[in-house]
C-alpha cells in the first residue's frame, strides 16, 4: 500500500520557512505520487493531536518544522510501533535532520518521504517529556533564552547570537551530576544529555552520540575563563571542543543533574523542565523515516 502522509506544519518555525517552502513540498509530493493532506499547527499540543490522529488513521505523521515539533510529535508516538514519522526541516536548527542525513532543504528531504525506510530511534525523556536531540543547562540555559527572543531574520546565527549575550553576564555554577549511580560535582558552564550529536543549529556538542545505542553521552564543561570558553567555542561545530581539558563526555542510561541555583532545562530549542532533574534514555522510542 502506497504510504499516506499527514503532514503537520508550524507555520511560524524558523520565521516562516517552513509556510514559504510548503507549496514547493505539496508540488513535490504531488509529483510523486504521494497521498496526503496538510494541517497548520497552533501549537505543541495541538502538533500531538495531529500526530495521534495520523497514527490512529495509519497516516506518516510529516512535521515540516524544527525540531521541537518534531519532539512534540515524538513524544506524543513513543511506543507505538505502529506509528511513523517523518521528518521535513523547517525550523532554523533542523539538527535532528542533519544528524540522520536528511538533505537540509526541504523538497530535496521529500525523497525521504517517498524512498526512506522506518527505522527504530531513540528518544530522551525529561520528567515524562519527550526530546530528540540534546537536553542542556547552566550556561545554555541563558543562550537558549536568549536565542528564542531573538530577531527571526538571524537565522542560524541566532544560536551563537544568544551564547555572545549570555556569556556577558555569566558567573560560574556548581553541579551534581549522578550518571548511573556515579556521582560527580563541578563548578563551571553546562551539563547537557545528548541523545543525537547536534543541536544550536550545526553544533557538535556529542559528536559520538548516537541515535540507536539506548545512551545518553553526558557533556559537562568545567570552570575556565571567559576568553578560554570564547576561543573554544568555534570548536564545538567541528567537535574538537571534546579534546579541551575543561570538557568531559561520559555515557549513561539516565543522569540525574542538581545544581546550587536554579536553571530551566532547554532540548529540541524549547524549555522542558527545571533542577533537580532526571534524564533518561528511551531505546528504540519511535520509528522514523530515514534515507536508505
Amino acid at each position: 500500500m502506497p504510504r499516506r502522509l499527514a503532514l503537520i506544519v508550524n507555520p511560524s518555525s524558523g520565521g516562516g520557512r517552513a509556510l514559504k517552502a510548503l507549496p514547493a513540498v505539496e508540488a513535490d509530493l504531488r509529483a510523486r505520487g504521494l497521498e496526503f493532506h496538510t494541517t497548520h499547527t497552533r501549537s505543541l499540543s495541538h502538533g500531538r493531536e495531529l500526530a495521534l490522529r495520523a497514527a490512529d488513521a495509519g497516516e506518516v505523521a510529516v512535521t515540516l518544522s524544527g525540531d521541537g515539533l518534531l519532539g512534540a510529535v515524538a513524544g506524543a508516538l513513543r511506543g507505538r510501533e505502529d506509528a511513523i514519522i517523518g521528518v521535513l526541516p523547517g525550523g532554523r536548527g533542523n539538527d535532528f535532520a542533519r544528524v540522520c542525513g536528511i538533505p537540509l532543504e526541504p523538497v530535496e528531504a521529500c525523497a525521504v518521504l517517498a524512498e526512506g525506510e522506518p527505522r527504530p530511534v531513540d528518544v530522551g525523556d525529561v520528567g515524562g517529556r519527550t526530546f530528540v536531540g540534546i537536553a542542556s543547562l547552566g550556561f545554555d540555559s541563558d543562550a537558549n533564552r536568549i536565542a528564542n527572543e531573538a530577531p527571526s531574520w538571524l537565522g542560524n546565527l541566532v544560536y551563537a547570537y544568544g551564547a555572545l549575550r549570555a556569556l556577558a553576564t555569566w558567573r560560574h555554577a556548581t553541579f551534581e551530576v549522578v550518571v548511573d549511580g556515579r556521582a560527580r560535582t563541578l563548578s563551571g558552564w553546562s551539563v547537557a544529555a545528548a541523545n543525537s550529536g547536534a543541536y544550536g543549529g550545526g553544533m557538535l556538542l556529542a559528536p559520538e552520540a548516537k541515535l540507536d545505542d539506548g545512551l545518553l553521552d553526558v557533556v559537562t564543561t568545567s570552570a575556565s575563563s571567559k576568553l578560554v570558553f570564547l576561543r573554544g567555542l568555534p570548536k564545538v561545530f567541528k567537535g574538537t571542543h571534546v579534546e579541551l581539558d575543561n570538557v568531559e563526555v561520559v555515557q549513561g542510561a539516565e543522569v540525574r543533574i542538581s545544581a546550587d541555583r536554579p536553571f530551566v532545562v532547554y532540548a529540541d530549542g524549547d524549555p522542558i523542565g527545571e533542577l533537580p532533574v532526571t534524564i533518561r534514555a528511551v531505546p528504540g522510542a519511535i520509528r522514523v523515516l530515514l534515507p536508505a
